[in-house]
């Protein structure tokens, strides 16, 4: 019986990962810790209220014109798209304690970004249909992965229950943050110094970050000429965007200029708190009673990030593939966003590392 390739990680491109290899007939199994599939692509709606839209708490868009992996896969997906709305003036906030500067925006429609309907999510809904569902294991914990006496590649994991299961495998992809693996887990034999040291520094892409986005009945900025979009030094949000879907509610949503640990400190409460006030101040009593604002904190999802992630950001210089020799080399396969160097931190640099390692998959089978 053929030994599967196990994937580590349902985002995109563990998922993107697992359609190659189904087309290509080549055994998989998806291995997943979270209760959901997408990883860092995550798409909600209003508590009891779907009909507002879903709104995207991780990537949010990408841009056509530089990234034709993505524009082509989601063409090929069929999946409805719409230029990101920008049209009106920009809001400049410089001091808490004064009003906003505006100001005219001049800007190339054919820079804009895309952006799909129904959010980001729908686009890992339309990946998965092309993978039986019976291939992915969610809450599914990955433990060690270690060489047995034959020398053969095992994969030890924890399930919901706690149950601990063995399971034999021709080679494992890794699509998930690198910190992640250097962290959690354990390698037997322990793999070669300068690939751990490797992953152990490539930071975690949003793994600083936080997102919120406030939902209104529709989007009543714009009536006044504001196009949502606002650069910010007094904070908490430094840059908010028009969220709205194409018809119906409105939504703006912003990351944040405050810290990761502030962010923890001051609790989601107080966060949102501030996030209204901010956004009052900004475009007036139509902000005032937002249907909801949605929350999402990335630096604090131990799926995502770890500690070191809560620092400022930096040695970007770090992303692509990590140096692969020894006993686990061509056993150990990278996938993820941070892996690609040319598009890390892109939804394109998830397919375009999924692509990579299918590829090399089948070109060791030749």
């Amino acid at each position: 019986m053929e030994k599967p390739i196990i994937i580590v990680g349902a985002g995109l491109s563990g998922l993107r990962a697992a359609s190659l290899l189904e087309e290509q007939g080549i055994s998989y199994k998806v291995v997943e810790a979270r209760d959901r599939i997408g990883g860092r692509v995550l798409s909600e709606s209003v508590p009891n209220q779907e009909n507002l839209g879903r709104y995207d708490l991780g990537p949010t868009w990408f841009w056509p014109q530089y990234e034709p992996m993505i524009a082509s896969f989601v063409k090929d997906l069929n999946l409805e798209t719409f230029v990101q709305q920008n049209d009106g003036d920009l809001l400049v906030e410089r001091f808490q304690r004064k009003p906003p500067e505006r100001c005219a925006m001049q800007e190339n429609v054919h820079e804009r970004g895309v952006r799909i309907k129904g959010g980001m999510q729908s686009l890992i809904d339309a990946v998965a249909l092309k993978i039986p569902s019976s291939m992915i294991k969610l809450k599914t914990r990955i433990k060690k992965i270690y060489l047995d006496q034959a020398g053969e590649i095992v994969v030890e994991v924890v399930k919901e229950e706690g149950e601990t299961e063995q399971l034999c495998a021709a080679q494992v992809i890794l699509a998930l943050p690198p910190r992640l693996i250097a962290k959690h887990i354990e390698f037997s034999p322990a793999l070669p110094e300068d690939l751990m040291i490797d992953i152990s520094e490539k930071p975690t892409w949003m793994g600083s970050q936080a997102k919120a986005v406030a939902v209104y009945d529709r989007p009543f900025w714009r009536e006044s000429g504001l196009s949502g979009l606002v650069l910010s030094s007094a904070g908490p949000l430094q840059e908010i965007y028009d969220a709205s879907p194409q018809e119906g509610a409105g939504a703006l949503f912003g990351f944040f200029g405050i810290n990761s640990e502030v962010r923890q400190q001051m609790g989601q409460e107080k966060i949102t708190e501030l996030v209204t006030n901010q956004l009052i101040k900004l475009f007036g009593s139509g902000a005032e009673k937002p249907q909801a604002i949605l929350y999402k904190d990335w630096s604090s999802d131990a799926e995502t990030a770890v500690n070191e992630d809560s620092s400022p950001f930096k040695n970007y210089g770090s992303y692509g593939q990590p140096p692969t020799s020894g006993i686990w080399h061509e056993k150990l396969l990278f996938a993820g966003t941070e892996t690609n160097a040319q598009f890390s931190g892109h939804l394109e640099g998830a397919l375009h590392s999924a692509e990579t390692v299918v590829e090399k998959i089948i070109s060791l089978r030749k």
